[in-house]
Formats: C-alpha cells, structure tokens, sequence
C-alpha cells in the first residue's frame, strides 16, 4: 500500500514544523566520552558512551538514540540513562548523529543506504557495540537499544537488522520498520502511517536479516503520546502489529493491563514471556516521558523539550522490563483478547476521535 502523496508546498510546511517543533534540548553535562576507533564507521556516527567507574566484567549494554536536533549527552541529561546506569552497574553507548550527514542531526532511518545489514548507520552502531563490549567485557547476550522519534525509528532499524544482537529494544514516538524511503515518504509515514496487514510489516522485518526463526527476535515495547502531533499514533499501532507477527503472535492474542494509571497492551509468547507490549501514554505529546518529581529511581531524568513530565517514567519502566533494576510488577486487569483495530479497545476510542483511524 502506497503513502498519501504529498505535494510541495506541503513537504516545505511539513518540514518547516519538524524543524520548528525540535528545537535545540542542549549538549547535556560533559559527563559522557568519546570513543574514536571503533571500525570503519560508514555511517559516520561519533560513540559516546557512560562506563561507571569499576565496572565488573559481564555488566549490560543499552544503546541510546536521541531525537532530531538533540545531542547524546542532552537526552542523556533529560532520560536519565546514565545515572541508573551509576546506581544499578550497567554500562550505556551513545550514538551520536553528525550535521554533516543530517542538518537536524536526525538518524536517517530512512535512507535505504543506512537502514540494511552492514551498511551505513546500523552498521556504524553495530560496530560500536562490538567496541563496547570488547574494551569493558560486557555480556553480549544482554545488549538492549532503546531511542526517541527518528532514534526511535533507528531502533526499530537496528531490531530489524541485527536482532541476534539484542535482547531487548523499546521504540519511543517512533515508527514501523521499512515504512519509508526518502524524506517525503518519511514526512508523509509521521503525519499518516500507512495501514497495513500486520504480516506485510512482518514481512519488512523478516527480510532484514538472516534471522527466521521468531523465538530468536528480542522483545519489543512501543511507547507513544496519543497527543503527539509530531508523529501521530498511528504509527505506534502499526508497529506494534509488525512486531507482534515477526513474533509470530496473532494480533488479536492481546490483553489489556494498567501501569501507573496507563493503558498497556501485552502481546505474551511461549511460557507467558511478554513479547510484544503497547503503551499509549494518555495527554502525552512528543517526547519521552519520566516523571521527574518521584522519589528513587522514578524520578530519574530532567524535563525539557521532548523530554516531558508525565504519570509514568518510560527510562525506569525499560531499565525495569530488561532486568537492569529489578522485577516489573504489573497491575492486571481482566484478559480481554483484542485487535488494535477493535473499536472496544481503549486505544482505538482515544485515536477514533481523533480521526486517526480508518485512513488507507
């Protein structure tokens, strides 16, 4: 199924808006360091990575992906990553985007050249990783990615590509995998993801890598603001259905739990371990939230812009579905099966109304 054309003046509006709405979030506190060295980096990405001092051999890796116009080190400041990193001993990397290749130093997870096996940025962060891993003796079955907005969408590229490698990813106000190719395509899939059949998205990850067995893929939560404007949460319902069925779960295998007050849709596999997991976070724009004001390791994080105070803190809720800082305890509520396109759904009523639903 094709994208929405887009005509000039629209693209010019479109890109006007992206570049007016990430604005600057700052360089953040010096705290990270650069890595040089580390392959042949053809994407041309820098590494910065958080190591705690003293870091005992077989620690976790998560890699971290900013947003557009952000640096490493201020959505580091804004997400708290390195600070749980500090307190609970994992180590972090921080791909960083370059102006020279992306004037708003987006991640270019549209660019056919930067999104396959061994080419461009997903091969520059592979390596990092590898690079990681090897100087600080880390464990390479407990490697997680995580990323906001275009970092958001790299991460569903790097789940996509490389998925030997993770045992975890988390997608924040992101995007499917293989949903453009090109600005335009790119500007049109934030405003209006095409709907698809969920083994069509499948089909885009099962493609990307020689993996094909699914017990192999990494699980995968998808966080978005049903108040984003930036990338309308279409795009996060379609990506949970890519990566629901590269999971070979069916779509309507769902049911439906509260965290901290938010609705929370669960896909489950084998022996009840949750695969796929679906957080619309209710009021929330674009950005990541965290709640800021909360005692311990909730109230990591500053807010700032795409960075937003909210009910629940996505940093502490990931850090704590990898393992990293203890058990998840999830308030359930009755199993009710659903399809994302279920008009019972709480989902689906919230976007219905904002007539995100229906488009083809």
């Amino acid at each position: 199924m094709s994208l929405p054309r887009i005509n000039l003046s629209e693209l010019t509006r479109m890109q006007r808006q992206w570049s007016a709405l990430m604005a600057n979030t700052g360089q953040g506190d010096g705290r990270l360091t650069e890595i040089e060295g580390f392959g042949s980096n053809p994407g041309e990405l820098r590494m910065l990575t958080y190591v705690p001092p003293g870091l005992a051999a077989g620690a976790p890796l998560v890699v971290v992906l900013h947003g557009c116009t952000q640096t490493a080190g201020g959505y580091d400041s804004g997400t708290g990553w390195s600070d749980l990193a500090e307190r609970h001993d994992f180590a972090v990397l921080f791909p960083e985007q370059r102006r020279s290749n992306n004037a708003n130093t987006c991640f270019n997870w549209f660019e056919p050249g930067d999104i396959a096996r061994g080419e461009g940025e997903a091969a520059s962060i592979r390596q990092m990783i590898g690079k990681c891993i090897a100087d600080h003796r880390l464990n390479p079955q407990r490697v997680y990615v995580t990323g906001l907005s275009a970092g958001g969408a790299m991460t569903s590229v790097m789940l996509a590509t490389y998925p030997e490698v993770f045992a975890g990813g988390a997608v924040i106000a992101g995007l499917p995998f293989g949903v453009a190719h090109g600005v335009q395509e790119a500007l049109g899939a934030m405003h209006h993801c095409p709907v698809l059949p969920a083994a069509a998205w499948g089909d885009k990850v099962r493609a990307a890598s020689p993996v094909r067995d699914a017990a192999s893929r990494p699980p995968v939560a998808i966080w978005h603001g049903d108040a984003d404007k930036t990338v309308k949460p279409g795009a996060a319902l379609e990506s949970a259905k890519q990566w629901a069925n590269a999971h070979g779960l069916n779509e309507a295998d769902s049911e439906e739990v509260q965290v901290d007050g938010v609705p929370h849709r669960i896909w489950r596999g084998a022996g009840g371990r949750i695969l796929t997991e679906l957080y619309m976070v209710p009021d929330l724009a674009h950005g990541t939230p965290i709640t800021p004001e909360a005692p311990g390791d909730r109230g990591v994080g500053n807010a700032m812009p795409y960075v937003l105070a909210a009910p629940i803190s996505s940093t502490w809720h990931i850090a704590q579905s990898w393992g990293l800082i203890g058990p998840v305890s999830l308030k359930r509520t009755k199993p009710k099966p659903a399809v994302l396109t279920d008009p019972g759904s709480v989902i689906k009523r919230g976007l219905k109304a904002m007539g995100l639903f229906g488009r083809r």
